[in-house]
């Protein structure tokens, strides 16, 4: 299935899609859905019921698929975007990183959905993209078991974790993380779609479960970035069973995956594209998921 959270008028409602037509489902958003533990059945079985017609798409506005998930943890899975982001500041790769798929937590105060403009930053000259996937967490857990992990996952939706590059190169010489380099703007979207739905594409069971999928990067249509799901080192069942060590994940908890290699200005180099401006249009596509559009305002 392909879940959505739509505004229509004043009222935003979760739906589920039926071709190019949206189905109303009974929540507000898809948040509360995937509290409710009947929630996925309740889609499964409007999106069987055929007397309902739903809503054309383009009729609705897409709102960001979770619009204000409980928590959000930003992972560093892809191996090559790591070496190169290491070897730009002159340093080796660090062996922990073969040991932990490290993280860190991100704002989701400011959360936005396909098509929604993107702020840009105040007092930052260094605007850059991270083209991402993401899964959601549809049950609670705690010390999940690495097996059990992909049990666990909603499904899967496209990240682009803004980053400003300047305000990130001050936080890190202070050892604390991303901070004012990441928590201006996150995207997420179109759409959330369900494991089952992208079976076909499955190269991995249990821990090492991945997916054949590309993924692209475009500015004003034109291809930045090209990488595949399937060149992650951690898998998502990884992530999982370790965000879940000691902590209790939830409903509705995002998880992303880090940059692809070449997702974002900070590997490909500003010769490629200078940092990105106002006015400019980013699309961020997997196969297999959809299109997740912002101008940046």
């Amino acid at each position: 299935m392909k879940l959505v959270t739509v505004q229509v008028g004043q009222q935003t409602s979760a739906g589920v899609l039926r071709g190019e037509r949206v189905l109303p489902l009974p929540y507000p958003t898809l948040l509360e859905l995937l509290q409710d533990p009947a929630g996925l059945t309740v889609a499964r079985q409007v999106l069987d019921d055929a007397a309902d017609p739903g809503v054309a798409l383009a009729a609705v506005s897409l709102l960001p698929p979770i619009p204000a998930p409980p928590t959000l943890r930003d992972f560093y899975a892809f191996e090559q975007h790591v070496k190169t982001a290491r070897a730009l500041r002159g340093a080796e790769m660090n062996p922990t990183w073969y040991e932990i798929p490290t993280f860190y937590f991100s704002n989701t105060s400011e959360i936005y959905g396909h098509d929604q403009p993107i702020l840009y930053p105040v007092g930052s000259q260094e605007l850059d993209i991270e083209l991402e996937i993401a899964c959601v967490i549809g049950r609670a857990g705690k010390d999940i078991p690495v097996d059990e992990a992909a049990d666990y996952i909603a499904g899967y939706t496209i990240m682009n974790d803004w980053s400003a590059r300047d305000f990130q190169r001050l936080d890190m010489q202070l050892n604390l993380g991303p901070g004012k380099g990441k928590d201006f703007a996150t995207s997420i979207g179109p759409w959330l779609v369900t494991p089952d739905e992208l079976a076909s594409r499955r190269t991995g069971h249990g821990a090492s479960e991945r997916y054949d999928m590309t993924m692209l990067a475009r500015v004003d249509g034109q291809e930045l970035s090209r990488g595949n799901f399937q060149q992650i080192y951690y898998s998502f069942p990884q992530m999982i069973a370790y965000a879940s060590r000691n902590a209790r994940l939830r409903p509705g908890d995002l998880i992303g995956s880090g940059t692809v290699g070449t997702g974002c200005l900070l590997e490909l180099g500003t010769s490629v594209h200078p940092w990105f401006q106002r006015g400019e249009t980013i699309e961020l596509e997997i196969e297999g998921i959809g299109v997740l559009r912002n101008t940046i305002v």
